[in-house]
């Protein structure tokens, strides 16, 4: 198997990064299983932490779903460490950026079992998309394991 690069970006602006965010794909996971319309907002909080809200819509409960956490900045560039259950944080590793924060592709820690490609679009043209995917494949990711999120 190879090895997966979740090295994250160089140079990030949190306050660029910071705002509303599509799902655009995402690998399967216990937490976002059967979620559409997947969307994250971070907002920055006067504690100096960042306030992170993902929402979707679960189509077997016919309800909307929404959960609030936290993150917080490190020391490297583009590695924040956020927490949706108690004190307990992850990795959440900025990939690749679009040279106008309009596209994201986030990876964690855990390597091959987190990745997620963020608009600030509902959708993203096929050129840019194959870029990212590209990308995710440079990485050293399976990307036809990508789930895309529905509208």
């Amino acid at each position: 198997m190879n090895s997966i690069n979740i090295a994250p970006v160089k140079e990030f602006d949190l306050n660029r990064y910071l705002g509303k965010w599509y799902e655009i794909a995402r690998f399967d996971h216990r937490f976002e299983r059967g979620l559409t319309k997947v969307m994250a907002e971070y907002t920055q909080r006067a504690d100096g932490k960042i306030e992170v809200v993902n929402s979707g819509f679960n189509a077997a409960k016919n309800a909307p779903s929404r959960i609030v956490g936290k993150a917080k900045t490190t020391s490297v560039a583009g590695l924040l460490r956020v927490s949706f259950f108690w004190i307990f944080y992850s990795d959440y590793r900025v990939l690749a950026l679009g040279d106008d924060y309009e596209w994201a592709l986030v990876g964690a820690g855990n390597a091959d079992k987190y990745l997620w490609i963020l608009s600030r679009t509902a959708t993203l043209p096929s050129d840019t998309l194959n870029t990212i995917l590209s990308e995710a494949k440079s990485r050293g990711f399976d990307s036809d394991k990508l789930i895309f999120n529905a509208e």
